[in-house]
């Protein structure tokens, strides 16, 4: 089921090169987030929503769009890991392991710091998911924008696994997001999510991130 049409129109599309990103295109993408839009963009994953950390409403837009309770992981996305570094807490030993697995196909679950807005939080943990993505077009905007994306795999309600072709996503989103950004097919299969809140890694799901690396 696709949420109801918004007023604010049909969405932006933006075809870029997936090795070397149009600078042009970027900028532009990154001034649709800077006025607080939603846009739908690939990762090295699969297809994620993403917004501004402070964007309360395209939080609220991204619970709508995938149905999404008050409990759900938030991921902030980040272009390195001195970003990483500002919104989670992570010690010199779980560091190493972290940094062996990224860039890539993992979502860590940390606590997190006085950085990160409430709203992002996991209610009861006070935990927060980051990522650091190996993905050209998605770093070029990071690195153009200045600061995270606040993302969530784009699934539906109704589906099992995400979309891959920008076009369809365009045509199925069109009135719900301000951007779909299309780079080429992107993957299905999301991240391995790795929660390290507690003494011991748990894989909360198994993705495209090998995880016998943290078990």
């Amino acid at each position: 089921m696709v949420p109801a049409p918004r007023i604010r129109g049909v969405a932006r599309y933006f075809d870029l090169h997936p090795d070397n990103p149009q600078p042009r295109l970027i900028s532009q993408i990154a001034e649709i987030l800077r006025a607080d839009g939603l846009i739908a963009y690939p990762t090295d994953s699969c297809y994620a929503l993403g917004c501004r950390p402070g964007n309360k409403e395209g939080l609220d837009r991204i619970r709508e769009i995938r149905g999404l309770g008050s409990d759900h992981h938030f991921t902030l996305i980040c272009r390195d890991f001195a970003q990483f570094g500002q919104f989670v807490h992570l010690s010199n030993a779980l560091f190493r392991q972290v940094k062996a697995a990224t860039p890539g196909g993992y979502t860590f679950i940390l606590p997190a710091t006085k950085e990160v807005p409430r709203r992002l939080l996991h209610p009861r943990k006070k935990t927060v998911g980051v990522r650091i993505p190996d993905h050209v077009v998605t770093q070029a905007l990071l690195a153009e924008l200045g600061e995270p994306l606040v993302s969530s795999t784009l699934l539906l309600p109704d589906e099992t696994e995400p979309s891959t072709q920008g076009w369809e996503i365009k045509e199925r989103l069109d009135h719900v997001v301000d951007a779909v950004i299309d780079s080429g097919e992107c993957g299905a299969t999301p991240t391995t999510v790795v929660d390290f809140s507690q003494d011991e890694p748990e894989i909360l799901r198994r993705g495209t991130g090998d995880t016998s690396l943290f078990e």
